[in-house]
């Protein structure tokens, strides 16, 4: 795979199709024609009142195109932009970065919120704050936010104020590559995954658990000692992480397996 960079530079939907293009999914320009079909459309459900224009536009984006949820959610398919752009269907982060960028096209703002297993939309139109389900256009209550949470995290995650702060667009692709190589993972991409890795620590190199999840995708691959280098990083950066004891243990079977396989 040639190499890519990221940098900070980044925009939507250019750079997530660039990367899915990359990686080896959908094709950059199939998912920029089908994002540009469907932009040039957005404007015809411009109203001049803002809370009637972001109805139509959430109408229009789940009854009249139809998209919905992907059945086969943790898949690379429901993770990539351009795929959820062409077949109408993804994953909650796809689908709200759709209907984000739509709203922009009809000056509407609606914000990504990144709750733990969830991306969530916030609109705000005069003092009217709504929070809305990407996966069904539908609207959320505080409450529901905090039982999304605590179904994520369990019954007695706390409902954090961080979790209502806007992502910006290089946290928001982000979330794409870690659930883009969690659909790797599943499907037993390991080389696209390993690279989801790759690209994740250009932006987030102090991260030592990407260094521990590029080692058991390194194992996979045979790349021995990369897992162990990976590893060693780990247990070097995070020596009273809770799981450090378990990451020694892989440590010793990788170099175990090493002399083996030499």
């Amino acid at each position: 795979m040639e190499k890519y960079t990221l940098d900070d530079a980044i925009s939507l939907p250019e750079s997530a199709f660039d990367i899915s293009q990359h990686l080896g999914f959908s094709k950059a320009a199939a998912a920029n024609w089908a994002w540009l079909e469907i932009a040039g459309a957005a404007l015809s459900h411009y109203l001049v009142d803002r809370h009637q224009r972001l109805q139509a536009l959430l109408d229009w984006f789940y009854r009249d195109l139809g998209f919905c949820m992907r059945e086969d959610y943790f898949s690379v398919e429901a993770a990539d932009l351009g795929a959820c752009l062409i077949s109408r269907q993804g994953n909650s982060t796809s689908l709200a970065t759709v209907l984000m960028l739509l709203a922009k096209q009809l000056d509407l703002q609606l914000e990504p919120l990144l709750l733990p297993g969830n991306t969530l939309l916030c609109s705000r139109i005069d003092n009217q704050v709504r929070y809305l389900d990407p996966l069904t256009g539908r609207d959320l209550s505080r409450h529901q936010l905090h039982v999304l949470v605590r179904g994520e995290l369990g019954n007695g995650a706390q409902f954090k104020p961080g979790y209502l702060k806007p992502a910006s667009v290089k946290r928001l692709i982000s979330r794409m590559l870690h659930e883009l190589k969690a659909g790797c993972i599943v499907s037993h991409q390991f080389e696209a995954a390993m690279e989801c890795c790759n690209l994740l620590l250009q932006w987030h190199g102090d991260d030592v658990h990407l260094n521990r999840e590029r080692a058991f995708i390194a194992q996979q691959l045979g790349c021995i000692q990369v897992a162990a280098a990976d590893l060693r990083h780990f247990i070097d950066k995070s020596p009273h992480d809770p799981v450090i004891e378990l990451v020694k243990l892989q440590l010793r079977e990788l170099s175990e397996h090493r002399e083996t396989y030499h």
